[in-house]
């Protein structure tokens, strides 16, 4: 049986809190990272869907845009579909459609600083 020393009284829940706060604090560090990933990759598929959708021979870069809104408010808060634009540039020759998205990146919970993930989809341009 091991020996009890009068000083290492009460000293388990003192390790338990420390240990426990440790543990807390890095499980919601990992919640967060999740967060902010589910974020951007809804962004960036929503933004390409956008593109997708912009680039059909009979759809405007207007039309895209509509519907990478309603995407990303259907998936995330309304405040993540305030600053989307899109445009036309040459890739490599090839004339393209895209559409990006400027949003806040979520640092705590769902609030962050605003505009700071930039995403951009793109698609070949359909001739018409």
């Amino acid at each position: 049986m091991p020996v009890r020393r009068p000083g290492d009284d009460g000293t388990a829940v003192v390790e338990f809190v420390l240990v426990g706060v440790l543990l807390t604090a890095l499980f919601m560090a990992l919640v967060q990272l999740g967060l902010a990933l589910h974020v951007r990759n809804t962004l960036q598929a929503s933004a390409a869907e956008g593109a997708r959708f912009a680039a059909n021979a009979d759809r405007t870069r207007a039309d895209g845009e509509a519907v990478a809104r309603d995407l990303i408010r259907a998936s995330l808060a309304d405040g993540y579909a305030e600053h989307v634009t899109s445009g036309t540039e040459l890739v490599e020759g090839v004339p393209t459609v895209f559409v990006q998205v400027d949003a806040p990146l979520p640092v705590i919970g769902f609030l962050g600083p605003a505009r700071s993930v930039h995403v951009r989809g793109h698609a070949v341009e359909e001739g018409g």
